[in-house]
C-alpha cells in the first residue's frame, strides 16, 4: 500500500468553487432576480402592460430626480479632474498604469456602451429628425430638426452618461488601490457611514442592489443586441425571426461570453475588446469613406458646437408642461439605463485603471469617449439623415425601424452584404464583451470584492444574464424592448441614491487626503546646479548660502528596487537647453 502524501502544513488549502462567495449578497440577489424573471413568466399575458404602466410611473415620479442627479454627477466629475483632487494617484504615488492607454480605452469603451452605439447609431438621430420633441418647437424634417437631432443624441451619449460611470469607477479605484479596500460597491460609503455599517447589513444591501441592477442593465443591452442581430440576419434573408432564433442566438453568444470571462481580464477580455474596437473602427471608416466624407467632417465639427451650446438648456430639462412621453422614452430612460450600468461599468473601469491619476481617469473616461461617440453618431446618424432627405427611403411605414435602420443605411452603400455581416459581427463582439465583463463584475460583488473570483460562479452569472434577457424578450412580445427598458430604469432608482451618497463620501475622503498628504520638494545646493546662463553658480558670493527648491509631483520619482536610491524624473526642456544668443 502506497503512503498517502499529506499536504505541506505551510501550503494554503485551495479554495473550492463556492468558498469565496458572500452568501449575504449572493443568495438575496439570486432570489430577487429569479423572482422578477419568474413574475415575467407567470404573468406573461399581462407582463407587457405591467411593464408599460411601471415605465409611466417611473417617468412621472422619479424622472426629475434622474435628470437632476445626472447633471450633478457631471459637476462632480469635472471638479475631481480639474481641482487638486486630480493629482491623487489611484495606487501608490510612484505606481504606473497597469494597462496602456489604447488598451485601457478599448476595454472601457467596449464595456461601457458598445451594443448601444451600434443599436442606436442610425436609429436615434433619425428618430429625433422625423419626430423631434414637440416642446422644443422645431418642425420635423427641417435643417433645424437635423441639427437638433444630433445635439440631442450626443447629449444622451456624452458627458452625462460617462460622468455616471466616473462616480462609481473613480470611487472604487480610489478605495481599492489607494486605501486597500476590497473592490466592492459598499466601500464607496465607508467615509460617510463608517466601517462597521459598511461591513454589516447596510453594506450587504448596497451590494445586492448593485448586483440586481447590473444584471438587468446588462440584460437590457443584450436584448438590444440580439434583436438587432436577428433583424440583420432576417434583412439579409438568412433567417425568419422567431422565439427559437432569439433563444438560439442568446445561447450561442452567451456561450462565447462565458468562455471569455473564464479566461480573465488580461487575456480574453482585453483581446476581445481590442479586436472589437478595430472592427467597429473599420465599419465606421467604411461608412464615412463610402458615403459623403466631406459632409460628415463638416457635420462633426458643427455637432460638437451644437452640443456645447445646447447643453445648458438640455441638462436640467424636465418638461413639466408636457406629457413626459418623449423624455420618458429617451432622456429619462437613458439616465436610468446608465445608472443601472454604473455598478458594472464603474467597477470594471476601476478594475483596469490602477496606477492612473484622478485627472487622467476623468479625462480618459469623461472626455475621450464623448468625442469618439460624437464622431460615431455623426458618421451613422448624419449619413442616415442625409439619405432620408435626399432619397426618402430610411423609414418603414413612415417610422424609424430601430432594429433594421442600420442595415437599411448599409444597403445603400457599396459592398452592402459584406458591411452588414461586419455590423453583425461587431454587435456580437460587443455582446460578448458586455456579457463577460458584466459577469465578472457581478461575481466580484457577490464574492466580497475578490479580484479573481471562482470560475464556476462566473459561469453562473453569465448564464443568469442570458436567461433574463431571453425571458424578457420572449414574454414582452411586441413590447419586449419596453420590458427591458423598464427593468433597467426601475432597478436604477435605489442605486441613484447610493451614488449621491458616494459623491459626498468621496469628497470627504479626497479632502482629507489632500489636507494630510505631504508635499515633496527636491532640494539642490549651488554645487549641484549645472552651470548655465540662469544658474546660481554665476551669482555673487553673497548668494552662496541659498538652495534651490522645486516641487516634485508624487508620480515623478522612483525608488530603485536594487539600491534603494531615489531617482527623480527631470522635466524635459522643449527648447533643448538652447538660450538666445
Amino acid at each position: 500500500m502506497s503512503a498517502r502524501t499529506e499536504p505541506s502544513p505551510t501550503e494554503p488549502a485551495k479554495p473550492t468553487a463556492w468558498s469565496s462567495v458572500k452568501p449575504a449578497v449572493f443568495v438575496p440577489a439570486s432570489l430577487i432576480i429569479v423572482a422578477l424573471v419568474g413574475f415575467a413568466v407567470v404573468y406573461a399575458t399581462t407582463a407587457a402592460d405591467a411593464f408599460g404602466r411601471l415605465n409611466t410611473v417611473i417617468t412621472d415620479w422619479v424622472g426629475w430626480w434622474y435628470i437632476l442627479v445626472a447633471t450633478g454627477f457631471v459637476i462632480f466629475a469635472i471638479y475631481c479632474g480639474a481641482s487638486r483632487v486630480g493629482t491623487i494617484r489611484l495606487g501608490a504615488d510612484n505606481e504606473r498604469p497597469e494597462f496602456g492607454f489604447l488598451a485601457w480605452l478599448a476595454m472601457l469603451f467596449s464595456a461601457g456602451m458598445g451594443i448601444g452605439l451600434v443599436f442606436y447609431g442610425v436609429a436615434e438621430p433619425l428618430s429625433h429628425y422625423v419626430r423631434p420633441p414637440a416642446s422644443l418647437g422645431v418642425e420635423a424634417g427641417t435643417d433645424a430638426a437635423a441639427n437638433q437631432a444630433m445635439a440631442l443624441t450626443v447629449f444622451h451619449w456624452g458627458l452625462h452618461a460617462w460622468a455616471i460611470y466616473v462616480v462609481v469607477g473613480l470611487g472604487m479605484a480610489y478605495m481599492t488601490y489607494r486605501r486597500g479596500r476590497p473592490l466592492s460597491i459598499r466601500w464607496l460609503l465607508e467615509p460617510l457611514l463608517g466601517t462597521r455599517r459598511v461591513e454589516g447589513a447596510i453594506g450587504h444591501a448596497v451590494d445586492v442592489i448593485a448586483v440586481v441592477g447590473t444584471l438587468f442593465g446588462v440584460a437590457t443591452s443584450l436584448g438590444f443586441g440580439i434583436t438587432q442581430i436577428a433583424a440583420g440576419l432576417q434583412y439579409l434573408g438568412w433567417i425568419t425571426v422567431n422565439n427559437w432564433w432569439t433563444v438560439a442566438l442568446i445561447a450561442a453568444i452567451t456561450g462565447f461570453a462565458t468562455l471569455s470571462v473564464v479566461s480573465g481580464v488580461s487575456r480574453g477580455l482585453k483581446w476581445l475588446s481590442n479586436i472589437n474596437m478595430v472592427l467597429a473602427g473599420l465599419l465606421a471608416g467604411f461608412v464615412a469613406l463610402a458615403g459623403p466624407t466631406l459632409f460628415l467632417l463638416q457635420a462633426w465639427v458643427q455637432n460638437l458646437g451644437n452640443y456645447v451650446t445646447s447643453l445648458p438648456e438640455l441638462m436640467l430639462r424636465t418638461g413639466p408642461f408636457t406629457n413626459g412621453e418623449w423624455l420618458g422614452n429617451w432622456t429619462i430612460f437613458y439616465w436610468g439605463w446608465w445608472i443601472s450600468w454604473a455598478p458594472f461599468v464603474g467597477m470594471f473601469i476601476a478594475r483596469i485603471s490602477r496606477g492612473r491619476t484622478v485627472r487622467e481617469f476623468v479625462a480618459g473616461v469623461l472626455l475621450v469617449p464623448t468625442v469618439i461617440g460624437s464622431l460615431w453618431f455623426t458618421v451613422f446618424g448624419d449619413s442616415a439623415i442625409l439619405r432620408q432627405r435626399n432619397d426618402g427611403d430610411m423609414l418603414v411605414d413612415g417610422a424609424v425601424d430601430t432594429d433594421t435602420s442600420l442595415f437599411q443605411l448599409l444597403g445603400g452603400l457599396p459592398l452592402a452584404t459584406i458591411s452588414s455581416v461586419l455590423a453583425i459581427v461587431v454587435i456580437g463582439f460587443f455582446f460578448v464583451t458586455s456579457s463577460d465583463s458584466g459577469s465578472l463584475v457581478i461575481d466580484i460583488l457577490s464574492s466580497g470584492g475578490d479580484l479573481d473570483p471562482p470560475k464556476a460562479t462566473r459561469v453562473y452569472w453569465s448564464i443568469m444574464e442570458g436567461v433574463a434577457a431571453a425571458v424578457l424578450l420572449i414574454v414582452g412580445g411586441a413590447g419586449s424592448l419596453t420590458a427591458l427598458q423598464t427593468a433597467s430604469i426601475a432597478t436604477a432608482v435605489p442605486f441613484s441614491v447610493i451614488m449621491v451618497l458616494a459623491c459626498v463620501a468621496m469628497i470627504r475622503a479626497f479632502h482629507y487626503e489632500l489636507a494630510t498628504r505631504p508635499r515633496l520638494l527636491h532640494v539642490s545646493t549651488p554645487e549641484d546646479i549645472p552651470a548655465g546662463e540662469h544658474s546660481l553658480r554665476d551669482a555673487s558670493a553673497t548668494l552662496a548660502g541659498l538652495v534651490q527648491v522645486r516641487h516634485v509631483a508624487p508620480g515623478d520619482y522612483e525608488i530603485s528596487p536594487d539600491t534603494g536610491e531615489l531617482i527623480i524624473a527631470e522635466p524635459v526642456d522643449p527648447l533643448h537647453g538652447r538660450s538666445a544668443e
